[in-house]
């Protein structure tokens, strides 16, 4: 499972023109569902994202994670994160769980992310998504599971 966590002033996702999901500061997070992942994968991801220091504390470092800064987070789904770009001109997508797990796993991430985190939005599975974001920083980084 991958996580591609950006550190954001706000962000939203809309699906044809209406906005599905927005948070202010906090974290957008694009995840790509691999075919061995679990519910133990998202959990483990889960805890990442809240748990991990990427905003600054007082003195500038960056010692604050979402948690501490009670920031939002905004997931969205993203197979093609998961692609094979090692080889050729074209993306392979064979790395990516199949649409049915893919969904049930993200569901589940969105669930559990909702029953322990105070702002929590989404963007909608499946479907053609327009992010916007202001990237605070910019702070990137590629979480795996």
């Amino acid at each position: 499972m991958k996580g591609l966590l950006q550190r954001v002033r706000g962000a939203r996702v809309e699906v044809a023109g209406e906005v599905v999901g927005a948070v202010d500061q906090g974290l957008l997070v694009l995840v790509a569902v691999e075919p061995e992942d679990t519910r133990a994968s998202a959990d483990k991801l889960l805890h990442k994202l809240l748990n991990y220091r990427v905003f600054s504390d007082a003195e500038g470092k960056m010692n604050l994670s979402l948690a501490d800064v009670g920031g939002g987070l905004l997931l969205v789904s993203q197979f093609t994160l998961a692609a094979d770009t090692k080889n050729g001109l074209r993306p392979s997508f064979s790395t990516a769980a199949p649409p049915a797990l893919g969904e049930e796993i993200f569901d589940y991430l969105l669930g559990k992310a909702k029953q322990v985190h105070g702002t929590v939005a989404s963007g909608r599975f499946g479907a053609d998504m327009q992010v916007h974001l202001v990237n605070d920083g910019p702070v990137t980084f590629l979480l795996q599971t």
